[in-house]
């Protein structure tokens, strides 16, 4: 049966500060999960926003660089592996979100929330379903996100050969888990995600991967997550 398109998104926030926020890398088993807000600018309009994920590389490579030069505002947040192994991946995710909106060298007044939750910080939002198909600050934001989190992995194929996550990049494809089975684990990989763990008791860790330099003393705003697990 196919799928019925969602409505177009109506908010009820008019004013020029509009901030949309996006996540990208909640599944994969290595690296950071990467989080952007945008402000876009109406008098500098960017054609072709869409869903990060429904753009070649090529499209999203250019329209990153658009974004960045013609936004009002962009911010990149993020919760690294060994964080994600602390909080859990929910939990860092949100965290890494008010890092990017905290981040923007002008403030919102409103920020809309890729997905169906937001937050519990101090700016007035609201989550939209799909709303990187719906709204084009949150498809800008999603666009940021991507590319950045993409270029990190292929950053970490050249620290991390053998295991393809300039292809897959992280994600627990068979590609990758068969590297991790015959590797080891990385120090980037997260090791509170399940196949990681397994592999660490079995196999270990990479041979010229150093263990991850960690302050376990960290303190987070815990009033940004809802009570899961």
């Amino acid at each position: 049966m196919p799928k019925v398109p969602l409505p177009p998104f109506e908010c009820s926030y008019t004013g020029p500060l509009l901030a949309g926020v996006d996540e990208v890398g909640r599944g994969p088993l290595i690296g950071a999960v990467v989080t952007a807000a945008v402000i876009l600018d109406p008098e500098r309009p960017i054609a072709g926003l869409a869903d990060s994920k429904k753009l070649t590389e090529k499209r999203r490579n250019a329209l990153y660089e658009e974004i960045r030069e013609r936004a009002k505002a962009w911010s990149i947040g993020r919760c690294e592996a060994y964080e994600i192994d602390q909080l859990n991946i929910y939990q860092a995710t949100m965290l890494a979100m008010e890092r990017a909106v905290s981040g923007l060298k002008i403030l919102p007044e409103y920020v809309l929330v890729d997905g169906n939750r937001c937050p519990k910080w101090h700016w007035p939002s609201e989550p939209v379903i799909k709303g990187d198909s719906r709204v084009e600050a949150i498809s800008a934001a999603s666009i940021i996100a991507k590319v950045t989190r993409d270029r990190e992995m292929e950053e970490l194929e050249v620290r991390f050969p053998g295991f393809g996550l300039a292809q897959h990049k992280g994600y627990p494809t068979p590609v990758h888990l068969d590297a991790l089975r015959r590797l080891g684990a990385t120090s980037q990989h997260r090791r509170s995600f399940r196949p990681v763990r397994e592999v660490i008791d079995q196999v270990g860790f990479f041979p010229e991967s150093p263990l991850p330099e960690t302050d376990g003393d960290l303190q987070y705003r815990t009033d940004l997550f809802d009570e899961f697990d």
